[in-house]
């Protein structure tokens, strides 16, 4: 399954960029994030794997982020593996007018064993919760204030 969403952040894409790659922030814009936890690399560069664990249900689901290729401000790009579930994320940063940003993510699923079912039955759900994630960020980078000068910005990863 392979879809696209976008959704334009109005903040600039330096702001964006740096609200985006940092770790400490994903709990902020991600919905029942309970923890990221790198597991190999320095979390954000190509190579590097982190845990991510989430509240389902009465339950939790883990996933592996692996980043494949960082371009930024362009372009961020990695997996994200749970127990049947393989997904491909490729995300672009435009700038979108005077202090916007125009987020473009670009999804593929794979689905092996009994999730091949899951999928299939929930297949629309996954457009719709990429969608509500985006929308949750840019909530929250719209209402961040400006970072100061020389403020360094994050050295993290994310995922859809």
């Amino acid at each position: 399954m392979e879809y696209t969403q976008e959704v334009v952040v109005d903040v600039p894409r330096s702001r964006f960029i740096e609200l985006f790659d940092d770790p400490t922030m994903l709990s902020s814009w991600m919905e029942d994030l309970i923890s990221f936890e790198p597991v190999h690399g320095t979390p954000g560069m190509p190579g590097a794997q982190s845990r991510l664990t989430f509240r389902r249900g009465r339950g939790t689901m883990e996933m592996v982020e692996t980043v494949t290729r960082r371009d930024l401000p362009y372009a961020f790009e990695a997996t994200y593996d749970a127990k049947g579930v393989h997904n491909i994320a490729r995300n672009e940063f435009h700038e979108a007018g005077r202090g916007a940003t125009r987020w473009v993510t670009h999804n593929e699923f794979q689905f092996s064993g009994a999730m091949k079912v899951v999928g299939l039955v929930l297949g629309r759900s996954f457009p719709k919760q990429t969608r509500t994630t985006m929308v949750a960020f840019k909530t929250f980078a719209e209402s961040q204030p400006e970072s100061s000068p020389g403020s360094p910005p994050g050295a993290g990863s994310t995922g859809s």
